[in-house]
Protein backbone atom coordinates (compact mmCIF):
# COMPACT_ATOMS: atom_id res chain seq x y z
CA UNK A 1 0.00 0.00 0.00
CA UNK A 2 1.61 3.30 -1.05
CA UNK A 3 1.59 6.54 0.94
CA UNK A 4 -1.43 8.12 -0.76
CA UNK A 5 -3.45 4.92 -0.41
CA UNK A 6 -2.70 4.87 3.31
CA UNK A 7 -4.01 8.43 3.61
CA UNK A 8 -7.17 7.59 1.71
CA UNK A 9 -7.79 4.59 3.98
CA UNK A 10 -7.06 6.34 7.25
CA UNK A 11 -8.79 9.69 6.82
CA UNK A 12 -12.56 9.68 6.70
CA UNK A 13 -12.51 13.15 5.21
CA UNK A 14 -10.19 12.37 2.34
CA UNK A 15 -11.87 9.03 1.76
CA UNK A 16 -15.32 10.58 1.51
CA UNK A 17 -14.62 13.99 0.01
CA UNK A 18 -15.89 12.95 -3.43
CA UNK A 19 -19.27 11.80 -2.14
CA UNK A 20 -22.06 14.24 -3.06
CA UNK A 21 -23.85 15.94 -0.18
CA UNK A 22 -27.27 17.24 -1.21
CA UNK A 23 -28.64 20.59 -0.13
CA UNK A 24 -31.19 20.19 2.68
CA UNK A 25 -34.13 22.35 3.77
CA UNK A 26 -33.04 24.70 6.52
CA UNK A 27 -34.86 26.25 9.48
CA UNK A 28 -32.21 27.72 11.81
CA UNK A 29 -34.38 27.42 14.93
CA UNK A 30 -35.59 23.86 14.42
CA UNK A 31 -32.69 21.97 16.02
CA UNK A 32 -32.39 20.31 19.40
CA UNK A 33 -28.71 21.23 19.74
CA UNK A 34 -26.04 23.28 17.99
CA UNK A 35 -22.36 22.30 17.83
CA UNK A 36 -20.00 25.08 16.80
CA UNK A 37 -16.55 23.82 15.83
CA UNK A 38 -14.79 26.65 17.59
CA UNK A 39 -11.18 27.57 16.83
CA UNK A 40 -11.09 30.80 18.82
CA UNK A 41 -10.75 32.73 15.56
CA UNK A 42 -12.94 35.61 14.47
CA UNK A 43 -15.12 33.61 12.09
CA UNK A 44 -16.12 30.84 14.48
CA UNK A 45 -16.73 33.49 17.15
CA UNK A 46 -18.96 35.40 14.72
CA UNK A 47 -20.93 32.19 14.11
CA UNK A 48 -21.64 31.77 17.81
CA UNK A 49 -22.76 35.37 18.19
CA UNK A 50 -24.92 35.10 15.07
CA UNK A 51 -26.73 32.08 16.53
CA UNK A 52 -27.51 34.10 19.63
CA UNK A 53 -28.72 37.08 17.59
CA UNK A 54 -31.18 34.99 15.57
CA UNK A 55 -32.69 33.58 18.75
CA UNK A 56 -30.92 30.28 19.46
CA UNK A 57 -30.83 29.81 23.27
CA UNK A 58 -27.30 29.68 24.68
CA UNK A 59 -28.11 26.45 26.56
CA UNK A 60 -28.59 24.66 23.25
CA UNK A 61 -25.11 25.59 21.97
CA UNK A 62 -21.93 23.58 22.55
CA UNK A 63 -18.53 24.98 21.59
CA UNK A 64 -16.21 22.20 20.45
CA UNK A 65 -12.48 22.83 20.08
CA UNK A 66 -9.91 20.54 18.46
CA UNK A 67 -6.54 20.53 20.26
CA UNK A 68 -4.17 20.54 17.29
CA UNK A 69 -1.13 19.75 19.45
CA UNK A 70 -3.02 17.14 21.46
CA UNK A 71 -3.21 17.09 25.25
CA UNK A 72 0.08 15.35 26.00
CA UNK A 73 2.42 18.33 26.16
CA UNK A 74 3.52 19.10 22.60
CA UNK A 75 3.77 22.83 21.83
CA UNK A 76 4.85 22.52 18.23
CA UNK A 77 2.17 24.33 16.24
CA UNK A 78 -0.65 26.17 17.97
CA UNK A 79 -0.95 29.40 19.94
CA UNK A 80 -0.36 28.59 23.62
CA UNK A 81 -3.31 30.75 24.71
CA UNK A 82 -5.93 29.37 22.32
CA UNK A 83 -7.54 26.74 24.55
CA UNK A 84 -7.76 29.21 27.45
CA UNK A 85 -9.20 31.85 25.12
CA UNK A 86 -11.89 29.42 23.94
CA UNK A 87 -12.73 28.55 27.55
CA UNK A 88 -13.02 32.25 28.46
CA UNK A 89 -15.43 32.86 25.57
CA UNK A 90 -17.51 29.81 26.52
CA UNK A 91 -17.69 30.86 30.18
CA UNK A 92 -18.66 34.41 29.27
CA UNK A 93 -21.47 33.22 26.98
CA UNK A 94 -22.66 30.51 29.39
CA UNK A 95 -21.88 27.62 27.05
CA UNK A 96 -19.95 24.39 27.60
CA UNK A 97 -16.58 23.97 25.92
CA UNK A 98 -15.69 20.45 24.84
CA UNK A 99 -12.38 19.31 23.36
CA UNK A 100 -11.13 16.48 21.21
CA UNK A 101 -7.74 15.60 19.80
CA UNK A 102 -5.61 12.95 18.17
CA UNK A 103 -3.26 11.31 20.65
CA UNK A 104 0.13 13.01 20.37
CA UNK A 105 -1.33 15.75 18.20
CA UNK A 106 0.36 17.20 15.16
CA UNK A 107 3.87 16.27 16.23
CA UNK A 108 3.23 12.56 16.74
CA UNK A 109 1.39 12.27 13.44
CA UNK A 110 4.22 14.07 11.64
CA UNK A 111 6.81 11.75 13.21
CA UNK A 112 4.84 8.61 12.37
CA UNK A 113 7.20 5.91 11.06
CA UNK A 114 6.00 2.42 10.25
CA UNK A 115 3.09 2.87 12.63
CA UNK A 116 -0.65 3.56 12.41
CA UNK A 117 -2.26 6.95 12.89
CA UNK A 118 -3.00 7.42 16.58
CA UNK A 119 -6.42 7.15 18.20
CA UNK A 120 -8.82 10.07 18.57
CA UNK A 121 -9.87 11.22 22.04
CA UNK A 122 -13.47 12.44 22.30
CA UNK A 123 -15.70 13.37 25.27
CA UNK A 124 -17.10 10.40 27.14
CA UNK A 125 -20.13 12.26 28.52
CA UNK A 126 -18.80 11.99 32.09
CA UNK A 127 -16.27 14.81 32.08
CA UNK A 128 -13.45 12.72 30.61
CA UNK A 129 -12.40 11.39 27.22
CA UNK A 130 -12.42 8.02 25.50
CA UNK A 131 -10.21 6.73 22.67
CA UNK A 132 -11.45 5.64 19.24
CA UNK A 133 -9.36 4.15 16.45
CA UNK A 134 -5.62 3.77 16.37
CA UNK A 135 -5.57 0.35 14.67
CA UNK A 136 -5.27 1.44 11.05
CA UNK A 137 -2.54 0.52 8.56
CA UNK A 138 1.07 1.34 9.29
CA UNK A 139 2.60 4.27 7.46
CA UNK A 140 5.36 6.85 7.52
CA UNK A 141 5.27 10.64 7.21
CA UNK A 142 8.47 12.29 8.51
CA UNK A 143 7.67 15.60 6.90
CA UNK A 144 5.36 18.55 7.45
CA UNK A 145 2.03 18.88 5.65
CA UNK A 146 2.64 20.65 2.36
CA UNK A 147 0.98 23.85 1.20
CA UNK A 148 -1.78 22.48 -0.99
CA UNK A 149 -5.56 22.38 -1.37
CA UNK A 150 -5.28 18.56 -1.56
CA UNK A 151 -6.03 17.29 1.94
CA UNK A 152 -4.04 14.11 1.44
CA UNK A 153 -1.00 16.36 1.05
CA UNK A 154 -2.04 19.09 3.46
CA UNK A 155 -2.96 16.41 5.99
CA UNK A 156 -3.12 18.60 9.11
CA UNK A 157 -6.67 19.82 8.42
CA UNK A 158 -7.99 16.35 7.65
CA UNK A 159 -6.26 14.38 10.40
CA UNK A 160 -6.32 16.94 13.22
CA UNK A 161 -9.66 18.67 12.71
CA UNK A 162 -12.12 17.34 10.12
CA UNK A 163 -11.61 13.64 10.77
CA UNK A 164 -11.67 14.20 14.53
CA UNK A 165 -14.91 16.17 14.34
CA UNK A 166 -16.59 13.40 12.37
CA UNK A 167 -15.35 10.74 14.82
CA UNK A 168 -16.78 12.75 17.71
CA UNK A 169 -20.20 13.10 16.07
CA UNK A 170 -20.36 9.45 15.03
CA UNK A 171 -19.54 8.05 18.47
CA UNK A 172 -21.15 10.43 20.95
CA UNK A 173 -24.50 8.93 21.93
CA UNK A 174 -26.14 12.35 22.27
CA UNK A 175 -26.30 12.71 18.52
CA UNK A 176 -28.48 9.62 18.07
CA UNK A 177 -31.60 11.50 19.10
CA UNK A 178 -33.21 14.67 17.84
CA UNK A 179 -31.70 17.01 15.28
CA UNK A 180 -28.21 18.50 15.46
CA UNK A 181 -26.81 21.46 13.56
CA UNK A 182 -23.04 21.64 13.14
CA UNK A 183 -21.82 25.19 12.50
CA UNK A 184 -18.50 26.25 10.98
CA UNK A 185 -17.13 29.62 9.93
CA UNK A 186 -15.75 29.28 6.40
CA UNK A 187 -16.33 32.40 4.30
CA UNK A 188 -16.36 32.84 0.52
CA UNK A 189 -14.12 35.89 0.80
CA UNK A 190 -11.26 33.75 2.13
CA UNK A 191 -10.51 31.83 -1.07
CA UNK A 192 -11.89 30.71 -4.40
CA UNK A 193 -12.15 27.17 -3.05
CA UNK A 194 -14.18 28.23 -0.01
CA UNK A 195 -16.44 30.34 -2.20
CA UNK A 196 -17.73 27.07 -3.68
CA UNK A 197 -18.74 25.57 -0.33
CA UNK A 198 -22.43 24.92 0.28
CA UNK A 199 -24.03 27.02 3.00
CA UNK A 200 -26.21 24.15 4.23
CA UNK A 201 -25.91 20.43 3.65
CA UNK A 202 -26.14 17.09 5.40
CA UNK A 203 -23.03 16.65 7.52
CA UNK A 204 -20.65 13.83 6.60
CA UNK A 205 -21.49 12.22 9.97
CA UNK A 206 -25.22 12.29 9.20
CA UNK A 207 -27.03 8.94 9.35
CA UNK A 208 -30.69 9.96 9.38
CA UNK A 209 -31.71 6.87 7.41
CA UNK A 210 -29.58 4.33 9.31
CA UNK A 211 -31.09 0.91 9.96
CA UNK A 212 -29.74 0.25 13.47
CA UNK A 213 -29.70 3.85 14.68
CA UNK A 214 -30.07 7.32 13.23
CA UNK A 215 -28.11 10.57 13.44
CA UNK A 216 -29.80 13.63 11.97
CA UNK A 217 -26.91 16.09 11.59
CA UNK A 218 -26.93 19.06 9.25
CA UNK A 219 -23.97 21.35 8.54
CA UNK A 220 -24.43 25.10 8.25
CA UNK A 221 -21.97 27.84 7.28
CA UNK A 222 -24.04 30.85 8.37
CA UNK A 223 -21.48 33.58 7.61
CA UNK A 224 -20.33 32.18 4.28
CA UNK A 225 -21.39 35.34 2.42
CA UNK A 226 -20.15 37.79 5.05
CA UNK A 227 -17.34 40.25 4.44
CA UNK A 228 -14.63 40.66 7.05
CA UNK A 229 -16.07 43.98 8.20
CA UNK A 230 -19.32 42.21 9.13
CA UNK A 231 -17.38 39.67 11.18
CA UNK A 232 -15.58 42.34 13.18
CA UNK A 233 -18.78 44.33 13.58
CA UNK A 234 -20.68 41.53 15.34
CA UNK A 235 -17.72 40.89 17.65
CA UNK A 236 -17.55 44.59 18.46
CA UNK A 237 -21.30 44.73 19.16
CA UNK A 238 -20.90 41.98 21.74
CA UNK A 239 -17.81 43.57 23.28
CA UNK A 240 -15.66 40.42 23.16
CA UNK A 241 -11.91 40.82 22.98
CA UNK A 242 -10.36 39.23 19.90
CA UNK A 243 -7.78 36.48 20.28
CA UNK A 244 -4.34 37.96 21.11
CA UNK A 245 -2.95 36.65 17.81
CA UNK A 246 -5.00 39.23 15.94
CA UNK A 247 -3.58 41.99 18.13
CA UNK A 248 -0.07 40.86 17.19
CA UNK A 249 -0.92 41.44 13.52
CA UNK A 250 -2.28 38.13 12.20
CA UNK A 251 -5.25 38.59 9.84
CA UNK A 252 -6.39 34.97 10.17
CA UNK A 253 -6.08 32.67 13.14
CA UNK A 254 -4.94 29.19 12.30
CA UNK A 255 -2.02 27.65 14.17
CA UNK A 256 0.65 30.16 15.11
CA UNK A 257 3.17 28.14 13.07
CA UNK A 258 0.66 27.54 10.25
CA UNK A 259 2.17 25.97 7.15
CA UNK A 260 0.55 28.77 5.13
CA UNK A 261 2.39 31.43 7.12
CA UNK A 262 3.72 34.42 5.20
CA UNK A 263 7.28 35.72 5.20
CA UNK A 264 6.28 38.43 7.66
CA UNK A 265 4.58 35.95 9.96
CA UNK A 266 7.61 33.66 10.07
CA UNK A 267 9.77 36.69 10.82
CA UNK A 268 7.38 37.61 13.64
CA UNK A 269 7.33 34.08 15.05
CA UNK A 270 11.13 34.10 15.16
CA UNK A 271 10.91 37.32 17.16
CA UNK A 272 8.08 36.52 19.61
CA UNK A 273 8.40 32.72 19.90
CA UNK A 274 12.02 31.83 19.09
CA UNK A 275 11.89 28.36 20.64
CA UNK A 276 8.82 27.40 18.59
CA UNK A 277 10.44 28.79 15.47
CA UNK A 278 13.62 26.81 16.05
CA UNK A 279 11.61 23.60 16.54
CA UNK A 280 10.08 24.00 13.07
CA UNK A 281 13.42 24.99 11.57
CA UNK A 282 15.14 21.93 13.09
CA UNK A 283 12.49 19.51 11.84
CA UNK A 284 12.78 20.89 8.30
CA UNK A 285 16.53 20.24 8.38
CA UNK A 286 16.00 16.77 9.82
CA UNK A 287 13.46 15.78 7.17
CA UNK A 288 15.29 17.39 4.26
CA UNK A 289 11.89 18.66 3.07
CA UNK A 290 10.72 22.20 3.78
CA UNK A 291 7.11 23.19 4.35
CA UNK A 292 6.87 25.54 1.39
CA UNK A 293 9.30 23.60 -0.82
CA UNK A 294 11.09 26.60 -2.36
CA UNK A 295 12.21 28.15 0.91
CA UNK A 296 12.86 27.02 4.47
CA UNK A 297 11.15 28.85 7.32
CA UNK A 298 14.52 30.42 8.10
CA UNK A 299 14.75 31.79 4.58
CA UNK A 300 11.13 32.93 4.73
CA UNK A 301 11.82 34.80 7.96
CA UNK A 302 14.92 36.41 6.48
CA UNK A 303 12.81 37.73 3.59
CA UNK A 304 10.05 39.05 5.87
CA UNK A 305 9.56 42.01 8.17
CA UNK A 306 8.30 41.30 11.70
CA UNK A 307 5.05 42.91 12.77
CA UNK A 308 5.39 45.69 15.31
CA UNK A 309 4.20 43.85 18.43
CA UNK A 310 3.41 45.29 21.82
CA UNK A 311 4.89 43.28 24.66
CA UNK A 312 1.51 42.91 26.39
CA UNK A 313 0.15 41.03 23.38
CA UNK A 314 3.26 38.89 23.06
CA UNK A 315 2.87 37.91 26.71
CA UNK A 316 -0.87 37.27 26.29
CA UNK A 317 -0.42 35.10 23.19
CA UNK A 318 2.37 33.06 24.77
CA UNK A 319 0.49 32.40 28.02
CA UNK A 320 -1.38 29.20 28.86
CA UNK A 321 -4.05 31.18 30.71
CA UNK A 322 -6.13 34.16 29.62
CA UNK A 323 -4.42 37.07 31.35
CA UNK A 324 -6.94 39.64 30.09
CA UNK A 325 -10.68 40.03 30.52
CA UNK A 326 -12.62 38.50 27.65
CA UNK A 327 -15.47 41.03 27.84
CA UNK A 328 -14.42 44.64 27.24
CA UNK A 329 -17.75 46.26 26.32
CA UNK A 330 -17.38 49.78 24.99
CA UNK A 331 -13.60 49.56 25.38
CA UNK A 332 -13.42 47.12 22.47
CA UNK A 333 -10.59 47.85 20.05
CA UNK A 334 -10.08 46.72 16.48
CA UNK A 335 -7.03 44.43 16.47
CA UNK A 336 -3.98 45.36 14.45
CA UNK A 337 -4.35 42.34 12.20
CA UNK A 338 -7.89 43.18 11.07
CA UNK A 339 -8.13 43.67 7.29
CA UNK A 340 -4.41 42.90 7.05
CA UNK A 341 -2.29 40.02 5.88
CA UNK A 342 -4.47 36.92 5.78
CA UNK A 343 -2.29 33.91 5.13
CA UNK A 344 -4.13 30.72 5.96
CA UNK A 345 -5.77 27.53 4.65
CA UNK A 346 -7.52 27.72 1.30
Amino acid sequence: MDYVQQDLWASEYVHEQSKPSPEVPFDPLSYDRYVVFFSGGKDSLACVLHLLEIGVPSWKIVLHHHLVDGAEGSNLMDWPVTEAYCKAVADHLGMPLETSWRVGGFEQEMLRQNSPTAAVMIPDGKGGHVAHGGQGPEGTRLKFPQVSADLSTRWCSAYLKIDIGSTYLRHDQRYRSGKTLVVTGERAQESAARAKYKTCEAHRADLRHGRQHQRHIDHRRPIHAWLEEQVWDIIRRHGIRAHPGYHLGWGRLSCRQCIFGSKNQWATIRLVAPQAFESINSYEKRFGVTIQRKHSVGQMADMGTPYECEQKWIDAANAREMTMEIYVGDNWEMPKGAFGESAGPT
